[in-house]
């Protein structure tokens, strides 16, 4: 089952959470695998989305944020987008989109580069979308390129999200991730804030913490020792044995780990009545068009594989709903 593990270093300025996606990350898969118009996804683009997974399942965790967090990376290779959407509730989901193309191909070992940043185009962006908005308030974004200061590729996903909340929060972070066709894990160590809680809108971002960046030994200390867990440890041993190979000289205080219906676990919150408000959006004459050239309009969920259909009636039935609550609020007047 899926769990989610967070602790602190007791004494020190350091923080840390640890995350295995098992039946989750599996159903996520298997929905993919399911669809009969996408197919499942080549290796590198399953072990990246894996990876993707859980970061963002790490940094909502870790920032107790009240809304959702959207981690995406697109760029110009074979995988145009990927998205993973993480809730305050942990629920969450993740699709990819991959269109292939000649020269640049999905084998197995792949890089990041030729997957979204074939010519160093691709784009980090994560999202945090408040779950109640004051009026006119918009959704805080932050954007990072997927190479470094130098514009060299970076080809960790890591390393880009690592960067990302150096800039964000300006606290030192640490970030190990793996993924496989099993299991999608994550480990993340922060030196914490000198003050308040950070989070990645950067709220709490102070001189303070800017002149601790890569000074503090203590973090560092624990930092060199995260980063020397192996992917196939990561993705293979169980919390317990992981913290006490890695930690064992370190005194930690561990809190309740979020397990069963606390944990990280799939949630789609796709429904017919939000796709019908979609073709009402495509407006009349191209709904008409669709379905003459079709039969009927088809859309199907990327994230969990769903097809809704509507048929030339219940097409009609969107357009002429929304005029008779009209004419009948008209009336009543």
């Amino acid at each position: 089952m899926s769990e989610l593990h967070k602790f602190l270093f007791d004494g020190l300025p350091v923080r840390g959470v640890l995350v295995r996606l098992t039946d989750t990350w599996t159903e996520i898969l298997r929905r993919r695998a399911s669809n009969s118009d996408t197919a499942g996804y080549a290796a590198p683009v399953r072990e990246m989305l894996g990876e993707m997974t859980a970061a963002a399942t790490l940094m909502q965790a870790n920032i107790k944020f009240d809304g959702a967090l959207v981690l995406q990376i697109f760029g110009d290779g074979p995988v145009k987008v990927a998205v993973v959407e993480v809730q305050s509730d942990l629920s969450l989901r993740a699709t990819a989109t991959v269109q292939p193309q000649p020269g640049l191909d999905l084998e197995a070992g792949a890089t990041l580069s030729q997957m979204v940043n074939a010519r160093n185009l691709g784009r980090c962006a994560i999202t945090l979308d408040p779950k109640t908005k004051f009026p006119g308030q918009q959704p805080y974004q932050g954007v990072v390129p997927l190479f470094d200061d130098q514009g060299v590729p970076i080809e960790k996903l890591s390393e880009v999200l690592e960067h990302y909340m150096l800039q964000s929060e300006q606290l030192d972070t640490t970030l190990v991730l793996a993924a496989d066709d099993k299991v999608a894990a994550g480990l993340l160590i922060q030196r914490l804030p000198m003050a308040g809680v950070g989070n990645l809108a950067g709220s709490m971002v102070s001189r303070e913490n800017e002149d601790q960046i890569g000074l503090n030994e203590s973090y560092n200390r624990i930092a060199v020792l995260a980063s020397s867990l192996k992917r196939e440890e990561l993705l293979t041993l169980d919390v317990d044995t992981i913290l006490r190979r890695l930690f064992w000289e370190e005194s930690i205080t561990r809190f309740e780990p979020l397990v069963g219906e606390q944990a990280p676990r799939f949630v789609c919150n796709c429904s017919r009545e939000r796709v019908g408000k979609m073709i009402v959006g495509l407006g009349p004459k191209e709904a008409e068009e669709i379905i003459a050239e079709r039969g009927d309009i088809e859309v199907g969920c990327e994230f969990c594989g769903l097809q809704y259909r509507f048929d030339p009636v219940d097409a009609a039935q969107l357009f002429v709903a929304p005029v008779q609550m009209a004419s009948s609020g008209a009336e009543s007047h």
